[in-house]
């Protein structure tokens, strides 16, 4: 079959491969050890009947993909897409795989797909879908806190991780349960500061990459994120946080782009009042001053310092990779960037931060549920009031030696202690950061390798060779 009659999810899934298989070039490993990190270790797929509201059926089909057990759990999302294919689940539990080793997250990789289009099925029918998908998960034990804990993506979120907690406990009921999913409704045991978790691991990614003046002096790039022009297409979870955090960061975010089309503001764009915009009129268009961008994705190719593609894969590629006219794209999808159009941007000299690091926000605070669930505790439960005694007993030993009083907001400030919210967002930051430095540590350390994704995927071959090989299996 020739490349371009292959499906998006196999291109992508050989994008992968392709990228894997550079990057393993600049290791030492054995061939064998490389081959185990590379391929998928469990590819299971499931068929099973819906019935519809006329009482005909239609047959379901899905997948769960385990990539690597070289940490256990494995950790991924379950998406609801009608595109979704075995080749896609796979390349995407791949990238998992790497991800969690990247920002030293203690799992193996995983994703799980359902064929289906969420907005064509009603409440209760994507409630029984949840719920025998999950069913299909525990018969074949892929699914379990502490064998594979899902978690959401592309068309599910918060319900459908309820829906999916409450079958695993009704089937495998156990203290430890709940953690079998992460991603869930604080009501449920979720945690505060997970649903823009991956909007912010963007945020802080590029905020860390633009701090460092070698590479912006390359660039032709002040350092910081001030007055940098960014274009973020999609608005979903994903794209809205990462947009919202970096206007509040002191960028200007000058277009955002939707399947329905996109607005452009060189003067800068209100990202909460557009979210706004959005939910009372259905759609991005004729928004204010905002000039109306159709097709959508065209608004890739303007003018901009920073483009985030937080949408879905293969959306820049050889076709439109030489319009592109940012210098720094920051992958909040999964895969956004093909290898062709890499090369084409490398050699722009484009900055690109990899998906597996880019994105890897929402896995990190998922890591930090997982916790949670099997503590039975929350972060800050323990220690935020003694924090705040203690914190107030300094100020007041600080007023008394000083004959100042401390002003109310500053006190406000020193006081407080920290909270489940504080607790996770700062953890997610000095995650992001730690490997940040980590992958350019890498990139410096091999003078060969000139992308910062190839040096991700050394740094995260690296981890898991050294894991395995202590492990036993590959002595």
């Amino acid at each position: 079959m020739s490349k371009d009659h292959l499906s998006e999810g196999t291109k992508f899934y050989n994008d992968v491969l392709s990228f894997f298989d550079y990057a393993a070039s600049f290791t030492k490993h054995p061939k064998g050890l490389l081959e185990q990190i590379k391929v998928c270790n469990s590819v299971y797929e499931t068929n099973f009947p819906l019935r519809l509201d006329n009482g005909d059926y239609e047959v379901i089909r899905a997948w769960r993909v385990q990539h690597s057990h070289h940490k256990l759990p494995v950790k991924g999302g379950i998406r609801f897409a009608e595109n979704v294919n075995a080749d896609e689940v796979k390349a995407l539990a791949s990238l998992m795989t790497f991800k969690c080793a990247l920002v030293n997250v203690p799992f193996g990789g995983a994703k799980g797909g359902v064929k289906i289009n969420p907005k064509k099925y009603t409440d209760r029918q994507l409630e029984t879908i949840t719920r025998r998908y999950t069913t299909e998960l525990v018969k074949k034990e892929m699914i379990g806190p502490s064998i594979d804990v899902p978690a959401p993506d592309y068309g599910t979120g918060p319900r459908e991780m309820a829906w999916i907690a409450d079958t695993y406990a009704l089937l495998r009921p156990g203290i430890n349960a709940l953690g079998c999913v992460t991603g869930k409704p604080l009501s449920q045991h979720g945690i505060r500061g997970r649903k823009e978790a991956t909007g912010r691991g963007v945020f802080f990614a590029l905020r860390e990459a633009v701090s460092v003046k070698e590479d912006m002096d390359k660039l032709g790039l002040s350092v910081g994120l001030e007055g940098k022009r960014v274009i973020v297409q999609g608005f979903g979870n994903v794209g809205y946080h990462a947009a919202l955090f970096c206007q509040e960061g002191g960028a200007t975010v000058v277009g955002i782009s939707e399947y329905e089309g996109g607005v452009y503001d060189p003067n800068g764009l209100d990202i909460a009042d557009l979210f706004k915009h959005r939910l009372e009129t259905g759609s991005l268009l004729n928004y204010k001053n905002a000039k109306n961008i159709t097709p959508s994705n065209s608004l890739l190719e303007f003018e901009c310092d920073v483009l985030i593609p937080a949408a879905l894969e293969n959306q820049i590629h050889e076709g439109n990779a030489a319009n592109i006219k940012a210098k720094i794209i920051v992958e909040g999808a999964n895969g956004p960037v093909t290898a062709d159009a890499e090369k084409i941007l490398l050699a722009k000299n484009v900055l690109i931060l990899p998906d597996f690091y880019a994105n890897a926000g929402g896995v990190t605070v998922s890591y930090f549920e997982w916790l949670k669930n099997l503590s039975r505790v929350s972060f800050g439960k323990i220690t935020k009031r003694y924090d705040l005694m203690e914190n107030t007993r300094i100020i007041q030993a600080i007023e008394s030696s000083t004959g100042v009083a401390v002003s109310a907001d500053l006190r406000r400030l020193i006081e407080k202690g920290a909270d489940e919210n504080d607790l996770v967002n700062s953890g997610l930051e000095e995650t992001m950061i730690t490997a940040y430095h980590q992958i350019r540590e890498t990139l410096v350390q091999h003078k060969d390798i000139q992308d910062l994704r190839t040096a991700a995927f050394v740094s995260s071959i690296n981890k898991i060779g050294v894991a395995y090989i202590e492990s036993g299996i590959f002595p």
